[in-house]
């Protein structure tokens, strides 16, 4: 090779053992085959994993990233091989995980000439991405790289895509890699205005009956051992937002459950009666809030941001605090004083009781019908002790699983949260699994988003990644179908599913597998799924009307919750 000069496609590969990449999930084609002819070589170094599907590329990497705290990546071709990475770069960027995505693309000489497999993935992407850029010349590829990691994972983390035409895979250069720390016009971090932390402490130290509610931005600051200081010494008791969920023990005194429209019943309600609403690392999304026109009215908002766009987009706040929730949570704690709030606690407290004796009762322990889902979480709860690493796909399977899994540690609940991608929970989980082999994992599936990703138990059989995967069968789409109960008349239209033989599926994929029919068979499953050492498939025929509740239908307010 002259003067030791490399390809653009060995530069790529190099960019991303220098960022510390270990894993990539990925689909080869013509346009990337020049990046695939590297990672041939680079196999010791750097494993790909060939998925089925390229949506099952992006879905990997995010559970991959969720589970870990790294950047997640994924490799496709051009054309139909980089639009079908779309889904999960949407789902990636509005639930802001971490992930680069590389795709090939034609020559830059056929560059808008409709050329075979040719799209145009900047355009289609630039609305889900956080940043993207087509490289057209080799000489590119170090900088962009490096600018594309760093924008990933900094600040609010989201999903890059870089398109590298295919001279720029062939041609050769000079390899230089530099890190990227600083991009000017690009603040990923605001500066902490101790004047508003101050002001927090003041609400928040007055306060009859404060408020937290804290999301996700907990879990991707890291700030999970501040907000548990910080619930401890101010006596607030604390609910999640479903991305949120596992960042503080589910058995803590003060974590007082689940909001949104299939949350508990105290945490909705009492909303609406704090003085003080203390908001952290979430960003008030329409499930959360219900109508905004009655969404706490009365409180004092404080609302603790790393992204400005959030601040007083949906609910006004009374103060802001711009910056990494683990630096402003550091300011506040020792502004604090320590109190207990017994009165108001006892309000969740008494609520809780009301949606036990009206709903939870009954799901956990059914005294009539088939099995629920809801002793179905419980019966994994038993047998993993809260340890596992659940990972729901998305409908009426996902909200039991929100409402009902234990966690002890951080960074245990991964789902769709904003998007809401059926399908996402099966490569997610093979992600999560490789993320972290020490862990066990459980896919918490419907019977509907199964079929969207089935192929992905070829993933599994090829990698034999020890994934536990649970269908939760009650042959609809249930949480269509849940709706079209109550605000359709029981018009269950396109909602009820003839399914295939799953465990014959699986086991045509070499995965163990079992169906459990009948509520006796559960705890035995169960127990046996999670002492595998290999991957398991376990079905479980539910009772085919069983519905989520509590529930805040659509548009109407928190304080108008359901219990049925």
């Amino acid at each position: 090779m002259e003067n030791n000069k490399i390809s653009g496609a060995e530069a790529v590969i190099r960019c991303l053992l220098e960022e510390g990449v270990d894993l990539v999930y990925g689909y080869p084609g013509g346009a990337i085959m020049p990046v695939y002819d590297e990672l041939y070589k680079f196999q010791g170094e750097l494993h790909h994993v060939l998925v089925r599907h390229e949506q099952g590329a992006t879905h990997a990497a995010q559970g991959y990233a969720r589970a870990t705290g790294k950047v997640g990546v994924a490799i496709a071709t051009s054309g139909p091989g980089a639009t079908n990475l779309v889904t999960g770069i949407a789902d990636a960027q509005i639930d802001s995980t971490p992930m680069v995505c590389i795709t090939g693309q034609v020559g830059k000489h056929l560059l808008g000439s409709d050329a075979f497999q040719e799209t145009d993935i900047i355009g289609i992407s630039t609305p889900v991405t956080k940043w993207n850029y087509q490289i057209t010349e080799a000489s590119e590829i170090p900088e962009i790289m490096a600018k594309a990691f760093y924008i990933a994972r900094s600040g609010r983390p989201g999903p890059v895509l870089i398109d590298i035409t295919k001279n720029a895979q062939f041609d050769l250069m000079d390899f230089n890699y530099a890190k990227c720390t600083s991009i000017r016009s690009y603040n990923p971090k605001p500066v902490l205005n101790l004047e508003k932390v101050a002001e927090a402490a003041a609400l928040i130290n007055n306060a009859k009956k404060p408020y937290i509610i804290f999301g996700q931005g907990i879990i991707l600051g890291q700030a999970e051992a501040e907000l548990k200081e910080l619930v401890e010494k101010s006596g607030i008791p604390a609910a999640w937002t479903i991305l949120g969920l596992s960042a503080m023990p589910t058995d803590h005194p003060l974590n007082v459950g689940m909001l949104g429209m299939h949350g508990n019943y105290g945490p909705n309600l009492l909303t609406n009666e704090c003085d003080v609403l203390i908001a952290l690392g979430m960003r008030f999304d329409d499930r959360v809030t219900g109508n905004l026109a009655t969404y706490a009215k009365q409180a004092k908002v404080i609302h603790f941001e790393i992204d400005p766009a959030e601040v007083d987009k949906n609910v006004k706040t009374t103060v802001a605090v711009l910056a990494d929730v683990k630096e402003s949570l550091c300011a506040l704690i020792p502004m604090i004083e320590n109190k207990t709030h017994d009165a108001w606690h006892n309000k969740f407290k008494d609520k809780y009781k009301i949606e036990c004796n009206a709903v939870i009762n009954e799901e956990l322990s059914p005294t009539t019908g088939g099995i629920s889902m809801g002793e179905t979480i419980e019966m994994i709860n038993k047998h993993s002790n809260g340890d596992a690493i659940i990972v729901p796909d998305v409908g009426q399977h996902q909200m039991f699983a929100c409402r009902y899994a234990k966690f002890n540690s951080s960074k245990s609940m991964i789902t769709s949260g904003g998007l809401g991608t059926m399908g996402f929970s099966l490569p997610a989980a093979i992600g999560a699994k490789m993320g972290r082999p020490d862990r066990e994992v459980v896919a918490i599936i419907g019977d509907g988003g199964f079929q969207m990703t089935i192929q992905e138990l070829g993933t599994i059989f090829q990698t034999k990644v020890a994934v536990k995967i649970v269908v939760l069968n009650n042959e609809f789409l249930g949480m269509v179908r849940q709706w079209q109960e109550l605000f359709f008349d029981s018009r269950y239209a396109s909602t009820v599913m003839t399914n295939p033989n799953f465990v014959a599926i699986a086991e045509g994929y070499h995965i163990k597998s079992r169906k459990v029919v009948k509520r006796e068979d559960l705890d035995e499953a169960v127990a046996e799924m999670l002492a595998s050492k290999e991957s398991y498939f376990l079905e479980v025929m539910i009772e085919k009307e069983n519905n989520v509740f509590p529930m805040i239908p659509t548009g109407a307010s928190v304080s108008e919750m359901r219990l049925s």
